[in-house]
């Protein structure tokens, strides 16, 4: 493998390349009209496509006569880095880049159906704040306070898993706040430069990072299990999370969050091993069975 000479290619040729790499490591063949349907690019284009990749990856692809196909290489290795969850949309969705209309999945794969989608009128210009850095008028429509109009300061988006939020501050409560993207109407971006306590290094919540110890329920009589569905090698999953996302993580993972590992329902596969880790944290109370802790207990460890 020779990174910098991937390096010195251009970024269409790299995409190239990179769906070769992907067809060999996941499906184990690629073929000159693979690259033609998924690019456009002409047979001859292809064909030093594959070339070049052979050339930067020789024990990674053979040329199988017979049936005019490339094989993946029996010393293969992947010279791209594949993100797993990048992986799993292509294998499920299609290897697409948000354009293509007639992406087929690569195998049958179903997944949960997401019953809230943002949509994509509001979700542009909250993208476009973010990326310029602009304020954005809106109107919002919360479940306690109904509908209002505001200011906010976005700066990230949060996926919880059933739905999208914008990371925001936000004018009207003088704080940084979780905004439902579906509940935005009308978003206008405001032509002015936030004010300093509107950057997100002032988001403390943003900022401060929890280390959560997950291991399998003790009220399971097969940990092994566990384990084997979760990768779990050392005992425990450690994660360093923003403890503005720590509550929805661990709602999203059924983890029971109780200090007596007390829920006893089969959706409950870990247990959160020291909830003082929570201490803090504002969106704790959604982490199944949190119980805020007494001050005197916090204090024992903080």
């Amino acid at each position: 493998m020779h990174p910098q000479r991937v390096e010195s290619l251009s970024h269409a040729q790299r995409e190239r390349l990179a769906y070769i790499d992907f067809r060999l490591y996941f499906m184990g063949e690629i073929g000159r009209p693979d690259l033609a349907s998924r690019f456009g690019v002409a047979p001859a284009g292809a064909t030093r496509d594959l070339a070049l990749y052979r050339e930067i990856a020789p024990q990674n692809i053979e040329f199988d006569g017979s049936n005019k196909i490339y094989r993946i290489g029996k010393a293969f290795a992947p010279i791209f880095e594949h993100a797993t969850q990048r992986v799993l949309s292509a294998l499920s969705l299609g290897f697409g880049d948000g354009v293509s209309v007639d992406a087929q999945p690569q195998f049958p794969c179903e997944s949960p159906t997401a019953l809230s989608n943002p949509k994509m009128d509001v979700l542009a210009p909250i993208c476009r704040a973010i990326h310029a850095k602009r304020p954005v008028a809106i109107r919002y429509h919360s479940m306690s306070s109904g509908e209002s109009e505001r200011v906010i300061v976005p700066f990230a988006l949060v996926d919880t898993g059933l739905r999208w939020h914008v990371r925001a501050f936000d004018r009207k409560s003088g704080e940084f706040r979780d905004f439902v993207i579906t509940r935005i109407e009308a978003p206008t971006l405001v032509d002015e430069e936030p004010k300093a306590n509107e950057r997100p290094d002032n988001d403390i919540q943003w900022t401060r990072i929890v280390e959560l110890d997950l291991v399998p329920h003790p009220r399971l009589s097969r940990p092994e299990i566990i384990r084997m569905d979760y990768g779990i090698k050392d005992g425990s999953i450690r994660m360093r999370v923003r403890a503005a996302v720590a509550g929805y993580m661990l709602l999203r993972w059924s983890v029971d969050a109780s200090p007596d590992h007390s829920l006893q329902g089969p959706e409950f596969r870990l247990w959160l091993k020291d909830h003082l880790a929570l201490y803090g944290v504002k969106n704790a109370l959604l982490a199944p069975g949190y119980r805020e802790p007494r001050h005197e207990e916090a204090n024992t460890n903080y």
